[in-house]
């Protein structure tokens, strides 16, 4: 595996990759959620290429960004057992040589809703720094988790209306046995809170197979636990638009478990 930092190493790199090249875009702090985005790449293109970098334009002030886990030496054993051949892991200083980007991707309306109202800004940051990367790696094909379902199909409609040449792929969530999405921020959970934090995949399952309002089912599902502070949960069509009266949708949560902000979503068919 071949592990760049800068843009020169990456461009040089890059010019001699082989096919079909895939990207896996991420913060670090690699779980199994990550693995099976590497490994899908992995069965379906030439060459795969990982970002690791924790981008702070998407970090609101007083939100986690200092003490988001780094974890870049597993991070690049995981990569190499998974197959990756290029790694890059650029600092802030060569994702952003001027500073803070003066000129940011706007995601619309549909960037304010849901986590855009919770995180203001967070889709500005995202789609910046996922649009920088699509520029420095250009890939064929980039994957992205189903876990954060707003941010893929945001990325999507970027992808579209830039006219971008890239496939985005959508890979389904990877859940512990338990059935808690794999994320990140779960090494910040105490033990009580990992047992509460399941209220979030419990409360999707018993909207999911509810035989009247799923989403009153849900929210409901959430006063059985009172140390988990519900922000959100809604249904919506597969694009993130109304919910249809029957048909593919989608259920979308997000709630405080503690001081830890976890999100998750399922697909739902609805009679």
């Amino acid at each position: 595996m071949n592990v760049v930092e800068t843009r020169e190493r990456l461009a040089a790199a890059r010019a001699v990759a082989r096919g079909r090249v895939a990207v896996v875009m991420t913060m670090g702090a690699l779980h199994d959620g990550h693995v099976e985005l590497l490994r899908t790449a992995r069965g379906e293109a030439d060459t795969v290429l990982l970002t690791i970098f924790v981008n702070p334009l998407q970090f609101a002030p007083g939100e986690d960004f200092e003490r988001y886990p780094r974890t870049m030496a597993n991070d690049l054993e995981l990569a190499r057992a998974a197959g990756v051949d290029i790694a890059f892991t650029p600092t802030r200083d060569v994702m952003y040589p001027q500073g803070a980007p003066a000129v940011r991707v706007d995601p619309g309306p549909a960037g304010e809703e849901l986590e855009g109202a919770s995180r203001p800004g967070f889709f500005h940051g995202v789609l910046t720094v996922v649009n920088k990367l699509f520029q420095l790696t250009r890939p064929d094909v980039a994957y992205f988790g189903e876990k954060d379902y707003q941010q893929l199909g945001m990325i999507r409609a970027m992808v579209r209306d830039f006219d971008l040449p890239i496939e985005v792929r959508g890979v389904p969530t990877v859940r512990e046995p338990d059935g808690l999405a794999l994320s990140s921020r779960n090494r910040y959970l105490a033990p009580a809170e990992r047992r509460a934090a399941l209220v979030l995949s419990r409360a999707l399952r018993a909207a999911a197979n509810a035989q009247a309002d799923p989403v009153a089912t849900g929210i409901a599902e959430f006063a059985t636990e009172p140390e988990v502070k519900l922000d959100y949960f809604v249904l919506t069509d597969p694009m993130l638009g109304p919910a249809p009266a029957h048909g593919p949708a989608r259920l979308l949560t997000a709630a405080w478990v503690g001081g830890t902000r976890l999100i998750d979503n399922i697909e739902v068919q609805l009679p």
